[in-house]
């Protein structure tokens, strides 16, 4: 990345947020009648965070609400993104609404309000009730009506005063990780069995879409983390092994969406989508934009021999890493929505859902001069100007995330946020990233404003 730490272009229109989810800030949680989800019973196990770490406190950001909503203040944005708990609605995942939990929420979101800050809530960021799950989770048909039930509780309190919604984040990081290989939450190693999750989670997230918009709710989405799939080589068997990946790991979420159909799964040799009569109807009518989380490409080369699966994932040749291992390589953000907004000229607008990265940083309260974060952010808002510029619609870009939080099962060990957290005091310090998104968008409603002069 060349002359990183200059000012990216700025497309005209666009809207700037950052994001969260409640279990990486909030703690808190047994507070005001919380129940148990499925990362409750994941952090629990020994050994399965890297760093022991259980999500408490964490940020602290249940109890610190109003500290939060000044950052978002001071730094400017249009939205802010976080999840509400399905646990905290409804801590056995059915029933009535916890008016307590759902007080905490108006209260967020009136505050954000009244900052000139909008709300754009995330139903479901994987935090399935333990209760669910114990009678199948995602791979039952019967978890759709019950996330229905749920959506419209929310729905009923909040929907009349926030018009954006994100119903389900990431549907392929639940099915590949969370059911498929046992790296996140529940922990099931089902490999290709898992794929009923894929179409529960985009029935459910359709089933939500209409309770939210009967409710007042005026845009509804659904994002996915995708990946540009880059094949280690050009024989055939590589190119076969990366348009596998590329079907499992993004067309298979995406296509029912924004084609009205499941990509041809049967030709890997896997059984068919679990669809029954006016499912894809449903699911091709749920969208008001469509959400991309982008963090990085993925290498795809030919199985070796005794892979159970028909791919196997490289490195990417020359491609510098984050601190999760990760290649950056901006200019396959740009590709992607390329691609996507080419093979599906009709769909709606791309709201980039998550973008962002980690890299090693010190734990206690300090200012950190992150200068790898601006290069990155700042390239990769380059790449969205690049794609805008090839007529793909992009409406909204968003930074992962407002701060340092639990990053799953790395626990503590990677750091996201434009705002440094000390998790031993709770301290937040805004860091060198955080003033210059701040700057950035502060440049680009300069620029509009004399645009319309």
């Amino acid at each position: 990345m060349s002359d990183s730490l200059s000012a990216p272009r700025i497309p005209a229109g666009l809207r700037w947020s950052t994001a969260t989810s409640a279990f990486q800030i909030e703690g808190s949680r047994t507070a005001d009648g919380r129940g148990r989800s499925i990362w409750d019973d994941f952090v629990d196990r020994q050994g399965a965070v890297i760093d022991g770490g259980t999500a408490e406190p964490a940020c602290d950001s249940y109890r610190r609400t109003d500290d939060d909503i000044e950052l978002l203040a001071g730094l400017g944005v249009d939205g802010y993104r976080f999840s509400i708990p399905w646990v905290r609605i409804q801590p056995g995942g059915s029933g009535p609404a916890n008016s307590a939990a759902l007080d905490h929420y108006e209260k967020l979101v009136d505050g954000l309000l009244a900052r000139g800050v909008d709300p754009e809530p995330t139903l479901y960021h994987w935090e399935l009730p333990s209760e669910i799950e114990a009678a199948g989770g995602w791979l039952s048909r019967d978890t759709v009506s019950r996330f229905a039930d749920y959506a419209t509780l929310v729905a009923d309190r909040l929907a009349d005063r926030v018009a954006t919604w994100y119903t389900i984040n990431e549907a392929a990081m639940t099915t590949l990780q969370g059911y498929g290989t046992g790296e996140l939450a529940p922990a099931k190693q089902l490999l290709f069995g898992a794929l009923p999750t894929v179409h529960h989670q985009l029935l459910a997230h359709a089933r939500a879409a209409a309770s939210l918009r009967a409710a007042g709710a005026t845009r509804v989405g659904i994002t996915n983390n995708h990946a540009q799939v880059l094949p280690a080589g050009g024989s055939d068997a590589d190119l076969a092994a990366a348009h596998a990946y590329d079907l499992i790991h993004n067309r298979v979420f995406s296509e029912p969406l924004l084609a009205g159909a499941y990509p041809d799964v049967e030709a890997l040799g896997l059984p068919p989508m679990p669809v029954l009569d006016g499912d894809l109807e449903l699911i091709g009518d749920s969208l008001d934009f469509y959400g991309v989380n982008f963090y990085n490409p993925t290498t795809v080369a030919a199985a070796s021999g005794d892979s159970p699966l028909p791919f196997d994932l490289l490195p990417t040749p020359g491609a510098p890493l984050t601190g999760f291992g990760w290649p950056i390589m901006p200019e396959a953000l740009r590709d992607f929505l390329v691609d996507l907004s080419g093979r599906h000229p009709d769909m709606p607008p791309i709201v980039i859902g998550e973008n962002g990265a980690s890299f090693p940083e010190p734990g206690d309260a300090v200012r950190v001069q992150d200068d790898d974060r601006i290069a990155f952010l700042s390239a990769h808002i380059e790449a969205v100007a690049e794609a805008v510029g090839q007529g793909v619609r992009v409406a909204e870009y968003t930074v992962w995330s407002l701060m340092d939080n639990f990053e799953w099962a790395d626990g503590y060990t990677q750091r996201f946020g434009l705002v440094h957290v000390d998790f031993e005091s709770g301290i937040r310090t805004p860091k060198a990233s955080y003033d210059w998104y701040r700057d950035l968008i502060r440049e680009a409603r300069s620029g509009a404003e004399g645009s319309a002069r």
